[in-house]
């Protein structure tokens, strides 16, 4: 996984220096390594403005990045998932696919197929529907609102957050023609395909829905609702954000916002902008992500449950983990903390570094370093003003962040180790 991206990565960013891509001044060797990782990582993060700097080939290239990250990181999960369950012995296989209801799990052209047509049946609905949206509202050529209509679809679904107007996604704040099916996209893109494939074959039958279907629909609806209220609370007086909008569009704003910091990256609202406490809730926002298997990043919905539910448990004294009536396993306690605390000491390294890099204020910095991490691509407006190193660090977060989480998930899952011996048990002082 870790060689196909960096290949994707290189190629990208060959692609973006030849003159053919790129109008006016040539682009600096990050400056195309930076937005090759973005797109390739599918985080929307930039140092240039795509709608002026690059030319309609640049902007080809950034779109089939887009893709190859997406469709690439869906697929490397859903292969790995196939991968643990086969290295499983076959009671273990037996239960696994008792648990999830899955049929065939080992079909692996059946999970391809699925995911390439779910993807492509998404992206061209959206595309669609954008497309007339900009060719019928917003006065532009048919041929350049299919173009139009097609990019943001697919950065949409693909939760990466390029946009080919200046201010992104400003100018469309009160647009619920253009807002709405972005937002859908957004999120059917980050639920996950097994979410998806359980979601097809039993959507009547929630009774047989597996405990990361349960997981992430709820997690999803409670993180999409908490969100929502969050930056109407917060932002609805202020005069540079919610406050100076009606109030349907402040609730279609609030909602939008939501929606893009589950990964995606888009913004209708100026960042920059916001109190420093919204600013912290989108960090958790952006921290958690959306679900396993999926175009979304971050720590996943799954993984934040479990350690909800395993402070739950120990806060009413119970011996075992319960979520929706079913025991968790006490190595799945164990991958959500690893996954965790491995995800939050990176962000705290990273944060630090650019501290001392750069001159800007700790709620900004942090706020990047979420952002990178999490492959969402929001930004306070500080990427393109950091210096050099603290860019390239945003680099490699982007990078962790894409292929970090699956991998650790992954390793903790396919490792086994024995110990034939066990130390004497003592309990230290905690808190």
């Amino acid at each position: 996984m870790v060689g196909s991206f960096l290949v994707v990565i290189v190629t990208g960013t060959g692609a973006l220096l030849l003159p053919a891509s790129y109008q006016g001044r040539a682009p600096t060797p990050l400056e195309a390594a930076f937005t090759a990782t973005s797109a390739t990582t599918v985080t929307g993060l930039g140092v240039v403005d795509t709608q002026t700097f690059w030319t309609p080939l640049g902007q080809v290239v950034i779109l089939a990045l887009i893709k190859l990250g997406g469709l690439g990181v869906m697929t490397f999960t859903s292969l790995l998932g196939l991968v643990i369950l086969r290295r499983l012995g076959l009671t273990q296989r037996l239960d696994a696919a008792a648990s999830t209801r899955a049929e065939g799990i080992g079909d692996l052209p059946r999970v391809l197929r699925a995911l390439i047509l779910y993807s492509t049946a998404v992206e061209a609905s959206v595309a669609l529907l954008l497309s007339l949206r900009f060719w019928l509202g917003a006065g532009m050529s048919p041929g350049q609102a299919l173009w139009q209509g097609v990019f943001h679809a697919v950065s949409a679904f693909n939760n990466a957050g390029f946009a080919l107007f200046s201010d992104n996604l400003m100018g469309f704040v009160s647009d619920p023609f253009i807002c709405l099916p972005i937002a859908a996209a957004i999120i059917l893109g980050g639920l996950g395909l097994p979410v998806v494939l359980t979601l097809r074959r039993d959507l009547r039958r929630p009774e047989r829905w597996n405990l990361t279907v349960r997981l992430v629909l709820v997690g999803t609806a409670v993180l999409l609702v908490g969100g929502t209220l969050m930056y109407l609370v917060l932002e609805w007086s202020n005069p540079r954000t919610l406050g100076g909008l009606d109030p349907a569009s402040r609730v279609l704003a609030a909602f939008f916002q939501s929606v893009t910091t589950r990964t995606a990256g888009f913004n209708t609202l100026d960042y920059g902008q916001m109190h420093p406490v919204t600013l912290f809730g989108t960090d958790v926002l952006m921290f958690i992500g959306g679900g396993p298997a999926g175009t979304a990043s971050g720590v996943k919905i799954t993984t934040a449950s479990v350690l909800l539910f395993i402070v739950l448990a120990e806060i009413r004294g119970e011996g075992a983990v319960h979520a929706f009536g079913r025991r968790l396993s006490r190595t799945t306690h164990r991958e959500a903390i690893t996954v965790i605390m491995l995800s939050a000491t990176a962000i705290a390294v990273a944060t630090m570094a650019l501290m001392g890099l750069s001159s800007f204020t700790t709620d900004q910095i942090l706020f990047e370093c979420v952002s990178a991490f999490g492959t969402v691509g929001l930004s306070t407006g500080i990427t393109a003003q950091l210096p050099p190193a603290a860019q390239g660090i945003l680099m490699l977060l982007m990078f962790v962040g894409r292929i970090g989480p699956a991998t650790v998930a992954g390793s903790l899952a396919l490792t086994d180790r024995t110990r034939h011996f066990e130390y004497p048990k003592e309990r230290p002082l905690i808190g």
